[in-house]
């Protein structure tokens, strides 16, 4: 019976491990309501302007610590982006617009328009390009949008991002 016991209990650690385990991305697409979609791949986001990044304190919904990001440099989502062509007749409806940020596990995160190129939350939202002395192409958490102005920055830290779909608010 202790055997059974110690072999359940092993499986199911090794189940919980494995559903821990990040799936890491190579590149992103950017798609919706644009007139032309954008890939973005490790390459890609390694050519760009990346800046230093100060360390950010990772905090759950609540605000409880939950680790710290140290060593960063990353590139501005804005800069990233900066060749989107919504399907607008007029910039008079940008501000009805919203980016869906997805990761491969399917986590979501909504950021408007105005949040990404007309607010200071623009100037503070990182596709992170390096990590505790990481490089991209070697970090754990890959590709890791970070916004290290938010209060609780737990909650829209996006890690192994895979799609960014750009909507228009109804």
């Amino acid at each position: 019976m202790k055997k059974v016991i110690l072999l359940f209990l092993v499986l199911t650690s090794l189940q919980l491990s494995a559903q821990k385990t990040l799936q890491l991305t190579e590149k992103f697409t950017v798609s919706g309501d644009i007139n032309k979609a954008l890939n973005f791949t490790l390459k890609d986001l390694e050519k760009l302007p990346s800046k230093k990044i100060e360390d950010v304190k990772i905090t759950n919904h609540k605000g409880h610590p939950r680790g710290t990001a140290k060593q960063l440099t990353g590139v501005l989502v804005k800069d990233v982006l900066k060749d989107l062509d919504l399907k607008a007749d007029s910039p008079k409806i940008f501000s009805e617009f919203y980016l869906s940020f997805i990761a491969i596990d399917g986590y979501k995160v909504i950021y408007s328009w105005n949040e990404i190129f007309n607010s200071p939350t623009g100037d503070h939202l990182y596709i992170i390009t390096a990590r505790d002395d990481k490089k991209l192409r070697s970090m754990n958490d890959r590709i890791l949008v970070l916004t290290p102005s938010d209060f609780k920055t737990g909650r829209r830290h996006i890690k192994g991002l895979s799609e960014i779909v750009v909507s228009r608010a109804d």
